[in-house]
């Protein structure tokens, strides 16, 4: 039988680390990185607030998926990324809760790059 690999069990870490940072998705609660995620790399903004609430305002460009049909509407939700699960994806609501919820909706289904962006007025249009 032949020796170890060096390094052999620091990939299987590296790969541990990078398959539990997957399942926690992107960063909560930082508008900078929202913004450029949406602004430099196409994410999918998506406003999980019910549709009376999104027809009363929302970010522009936003997309509008209640809470509470994310996971049923996971098939859509992937069409508009493309079937790319591994594309980045910032939610809000009003305050977090909700996005939050939608969040580990989004991971459960295999999406991999999601922020929870937190309540609409975390929204930066010039960070």
């Amino acid at each position: 039988m032949g020796e170890p690999v060096a390094g052999a069990q620091v990939g299987g870490e590296q790969a541990a680390a990078s398959a539990e940072q997957d399942a926690a998705g992107l960063a909560d609660g930082d508008a900078a990185l929202a913004r450029r995620l949406v602004r430099d790399e196409g994410a999918l903004l998506l406003d999980v607030r019910s549709v009376e609430e999104f027809e009363g305002g929302h970010v522009e460009g936003a997309k509008n998926i209640a809470h509470t049909d994310v996971a049923a509407r996971v098939d859509e939700i992937a069409e508009l990324q493309g079937g790319d699960k591994r594309k980045p994806i910032v939610v809000y609501c009003r305050a977090g809760r909700r996005a939050g919820i939608a969040k580990q909706a989004l991971l459960d289904a295999g999406f991999t790059q999601v922020s929870n962006l937190g309540g609409m007025s975390s929204w930066c249009e010039d960070c």
